[in-house]
């Protein structure tokens, strides 16, 4: 594990990458949107094309990726002098997008992380829903974590080639509104695997009470997967956080996701409960955004007991 000293760097650039939008989204905060950390989950399917795609498909082709609102970044000082990226449109964040929907049109289900579902910056286009199209997912879902109104438009995204059964949006808690959790419940032959999509604040105080939430959000599953950007260490994650009261567990190894460009930190993660195995881990070699994407199979593994 790395230390804290070598945890500065990093942790300061992307605190400073992200510190206009958040200013912005603390005085938005005011007409009292963005006051609720708890609110009741919802459900919101697109098909995006009539299309036979098959009910369930065994093992799950899984990928989870931060794209940071379709920026790419190349070194630690991007965050300082492209920080503008953030804020207002550029034409090579919509070529970034396109790369993007390119490389996850292999999959069955996607998590995306640092999304802009229609704002200023991203050119008034919802990114989740481009990447689908251009992708050909028939299922996609944007969950809209941070409404800066026409500034910027913050959140998570699903894409999925299986019909839902259902989906859930959660809006999790901490010291800064504006992180969330999607639950994605899809078949796997007769039984039903949830997927929890989530990106987890930067700070320790409020990623604890957002993994408190989430260990409550699985507790009643009978098989789970919960991936997304933790920023956190698999060995704190658990070992010191609320998931040491679950059962999930990792792949067999793990490799860092961040920084894109020399990957340093594993911050990026895919967990599931027992009874499902993860296979052909991966973080891919692409540097489209400032985090690797994981690409893993997910198998239910038979011989697993069931919950009485």
């Amino acid at each position: 594990m790395l230390g804290s000293t070598q945890l500065k760097t990093p942790r300061t650039a992307r605190l400073f990458a992200r510190s206009l939008e958040q200013s912005a989204m603390l005085a938005w905060s005011k007409r009292g949107e963005q006051r609720s950390i708890g609110a009741a989950p919802v459900v919101n399917l697109h098909s995006v094309r009539q299309a036979a795609y098959p009910l369930s498909v065994e093992p799950l082709k899984l990928l989870t990726f931060n794209i940071q609102v379709g920026i790419e970044t190349r070194k630690y000082s991007h965050y300082f002098t492209k920080g503008w990226k953030h804020v207002l449109p550029h034409q090579a964040r919509n070529v970034n997008l396109r790369r993007i929907a390119d490389l996850v049109a292999d999959y069955d289900v996607v998590a995306l992380q640092e999304i802009d579902s229609g704002s200023l910056r991203s050119g008034f286009i919802n990114q989740v829903e481009y990447i689908a199209d251009r992708a050909r997912f028939p299922y996609w879902y944007t969950q809209l974590n941070r409404d800066l109104g026409p500034f910027a438009q913050h959140g998570n995204g699903m894409l999925s080639r299986i019909a839902p059964v259902d989906v859930e949006d959660h809006k999790l808690p901490g010291a800064i509104p504006g992180r969330g959790a999607i639950l994605l419940r899809v078949p796997y032959g007769d039984q039903t695997v949830s997927l929890v999509l989530l990106h987890l604040s930067l700070g320790e105080r409020s990623r604890q009470l957002q993994l408190e939430y989430v260990r409550e959000l699985i507790s009643e599953e009978d098989h789970a997967i919960v991936m997304g950007d933790m920023n956190s260490h698999l060995a704190h994650l658990l070992g010191s956080s609320p998931l040491r009261e679950t059962n999930l567990v990792p792949a067999d190894q793990v490799h860092p996701t961040y920084p894109a460009w020399r990957p340093e930190l594993a911050l990026d993660h895919v967990l599931v409960t027992p009874g499902l195995v993860i296979q052909d881990y991966d973080v891919l070699d692409c540097r489209f955004s400032d985090h690797r994407p994981i690409a893993v199979t997910v198998t239910l593994d038979d011989y697993a007991p069931q919950r009485q």
